[in-house]
C-alpha cells in the first residue's frame, strides 16, 4: 500500500474562548489524495479547529505545517494563498450575482468574464460538477448553490478542501452526486476534510476518520476497519444507539385535518399548493422535502403563524371539531388546542436570547393565558429537568440563552415544547446541528410523545431518520404533495425521487 503524503500537519493546537477550551493540544494530519471525516459531538471543537486552518481564528498555541513547511495562517486570505478553501454550512453568496460573478468575486485585476467562464467550465468538466455560469444565485436550488461554493474555492486554487456539513439539506441523489465529485477530487490528489453527523455517509465516502471529544484529539482509524457503533463510542465515550420502538399507532384518531391548503409568501409566490392530509393521534407523520418546498409554511399555517390563501385546517378533539385558520396562536391555545411548535429559527421565533432558561420556560405558561406573575417554581423545576435530562451545557439556569451554543439552545427549546403535554406536536428540524447523542435523546422524546397518543408532525432533513422514526411520510415537492408513503416499508431512493417529483406513489 502506498504511503500517504501529509498536506496538513497540525501540532499541539490550542484555542480558548475566555474560560472555555475549544481545542487542547490537538495533533492532526490531513493527507493528499484522501477524504478525512472529522467527527465529534457539538462543542467538541471540530469547526473551531478547521476555522484555524482556514484563517478565521488564530491558535493560541501550536504549529501548522502545509506540505511540510511551517506557516502562519492569520486570515482567510493567507489560507487561500496556501491552497486551503472551506465551504461553510451557510453559504456566502451574493443572490443577485450569477454563478460566474460569485466564483470570481474578490479576484485581483480586471475581470475577463469570457476567460473566467472558460476556466469554470474546465473545472466542472474535470470533476463532474454541473453549473451554469450565467445562472443567478436566486434561481438556484440548494445543491446548485453548494456546487458554486465548491467551484469557487477550486477556482482560487484550493488543494485542501474543508466541507462543513455538506449534505445537511441535500436529497440522497444530490448527496451521491456530491460524493462522486469528491471522489474525483481525491483521485486528483486533493486533501478533503468532511465534517458530518451522518454515520452512513462517513462509511460511504471517507478513507479515514479522526475523532475529537471535548476539544481533545481522541484518535483516528481507517474507515474500512471500523463501524458506526465504534465511531460513535469514540465520540461520546460510551455506546449510543437509536432504538426506536416502532409500535403501530394504537387506536389512531384524526387530530389535524388539512384540506386544499394554499399559502403564498409576502411577495405572492405560492409556497403551498392545494395540500391535503390527515395527522392521527399516536402517530408520527414525517414531512420529507428538499429545503424551501413548503415544510416551514405548512407548520406555521397550522400553528396560526402564517396566513393561508384558501383551504381548511381543522383540529379534531374527542369533543368537537375546530377550524384553526384565521385564529392567532394565543386564541388557538385558549380554545384548548395545544400546538407545540419547534421552529427552524431557534432564537428568532422560539426563545428570547437575553432571557435566562427559567424565564424562557415561563413564556410557555404565559402563552397559555396564565398570569405573568405566575408561580416561578414550576418553570424553575422544568428548567432544571431539561438541563439535567438533555445534558444542556450551561453555567446554570440563570444564564442568558444567547450565551449557549446552538445545539444547547435547541435542547432548551425542544425540551420546553415537548414538556407542555401537547395534543399535537409540530416539530421542524428539531435536531438540526445536534450531535448524534443529543439527536437520539430528542428522537426518544418525540417517540415518547407518540406513545402517549400525541399526533406528531415531524419535519426532518435526515431521510434515514425520517424512515426510521415515522409511521407515514408525506412528501412535498415545490409546495405540492407528491405522495404519502408507509414509513416502515418506504424505499429511501423512491422518497428521494418523489422529493424532486420524479415518480411517486400514494398509499394514503
Amino acid at each position: 500500500m502506498e504511503s500517504k503524503v501529509a498536506a496538513v500537519t497540525m501540532k499541539n493546537i490550542t484555542k480558548t474562548f475566555g474560560s472555555v477550551v475549544a481545542n487542547e493540544k490537538v495533533n492532526l494530519e490531513i493527507n493528499k489524495g484522501e477524504i478525512l471525516a472529522l467527527l465529534g459531538e457539538n462543542g467538541s471543537g471540530k469547526t473551531t479547529l478547521m476555522n484555524m486552518l482556514s484563517g478565521i481564528y488564530f491558535p493560541d498555541e501550536g504549529q501548522i505545517f502545509i506540505n511540510g513547511k511551517e506557516e502562519v495562517i492569520a486570515s482567510p486570505k493567507d489560507a487561500y494563498e496556501l491552497g486551503i478553501g472551506m465551504v461553510h454550512q451557510h453559504f456566502k453568496l451574493v443572490d443577485v450575482f450569477t454563478a460566474a460573478e460569485n466564483i470570481t468575486l474578490g479576484q485581483k485585476g480586471k475581470l475577463n468574464i469570457k476567460a473566467a467562464t472558460a476556466k469554470i467550465k474546465e473545472i466542472c468538466d474535470k470533476y463532474g460538477f454541473d453549473v451554469d455560469p450565467n445562472k443567478k444565485i436566486y434561481d438556484m436550488s440548494v445543491s446548485e448553490k453548494q456546487t458554486v461554493e465548491i467551484v469557487k474555492v477550486l477556482y482560487r486554487g484550493a488543494n485542501i478542501l474543508i466541507l462543513d456539513e455538506p449534505t445537511a439539506v441535500l436529497t440522497p441523489q444530490e448527496t451521491e452526486k456530491l460524493f462522486h465529485v469528491m471522489r474525483n477530487m481525491k483521485e486528483d490528489g486533493k486533501a478533503i476534510v468532511i465534517i458530518t453527523h451522518k454515520m452512513h455517509e462517513v462509511e460511504a465516502i471517507s478513507d479515514r476518520v479522526a475523532v475529537l471529544r471535548k476539544g481533545q484529539y481522541i484518535g483516528d482509524m481507517m474507515t474500512k476497519e471500523t463501524n458506526a457503533a465504534e465511531m460513535t463510542n469514540m465520540m461520546v465515550g460510551r455506546t449510543v444507539s437509536l432504538n426506536i420502538k416502532r409500535n403501530k399507532p394504537v387506536d389512531p384518531k384524526p387530530r389535524i385535518k388539512v384540506e386544499n391548503l394554499t399559502v403564498k409568501s409576502e411577495d405572492g409566490i405560492v409556497k403551498l399548493d392545494n395540500v391535503s392530509f390527515t395527522a392521527n393521534s399516536g402517530e408520527i407523520l414525517g414531512i420529507a422535502g428538499i429545503s424551501g418546498c413548503g415544510q416551514k409554511e405548512l407548520l406555521e399555517a397550522i400553528a396560526g403563524l402564517q396566513k393561508a390563501e384558501s383551504g381548511s385546517v381543522t383540529f379534531i378533539s374527542d369533543e368537537k371539531t375546530t377550524e384553526l385558520l384565521g385564529m392567532d396562536p394565543r386564541k388557538i391555545a385558549e380554545m384548548g388546542v395545544t400546538l407545540s411548535f419547534v421552529p427552524e429559527d431557534r432564537l428568532g421565533m422560539g426563545l428570547v436570547g437575553n432571557m435566562d432558561i427559567t424565564n424562557n420556560m415561563l413564556l410557555r405558561s404565559f402563552r397559555k393565558g396564565k398570569s405573568f406573575f405566575a408561580d416561578r417554581k414550576a418553570p424553575k423545576e422544568l428548567a432544571e429537568n431539561i438541563v439535567e435530562n438533555l445534558e444542556v451545557v450551561t453555567p446554570g439556569i440563570t444564564t442568558p440563552v444567547r450565551r449557549l451554543s446552538g445545539g444547547n439552545v435547541q435542547k432548551v427549546l425542544v425540551g420546553r415544547e415537548i414538556s407542555s403535554a401537547p395534543t399535537v406536536l409540530l416539530t421542524a428540524y428539531a435536531v438540526r446541528g445536534l450531535d448524534i447523542n443529543s439527536a437520539y435523546t430528542i428522537y426518544d422524546l418525540i417517540n415518547e410523545q407518540k406513545e402517549k397518543g400525541v399526533a406528531v408532525i415531524f419535519v426532518g432533513e435526515d431521510l434515514d431518520v425520517l424512515l426510521e422514526l415515522s409511521d407515514r411520510i408525506l412528501v412535498l415537492c415545490g409546495g405540492k404533495v407528491s405522495g404519502i408513503v408507509d414509513g416502515p416499508t418506504a424505499d429511501k431512493n423512491q422518497v428521494g425521487l418523489m422529493m424532486t417529483q420524479i415518480g411517486g406513489q400514494n398509499n394514503g
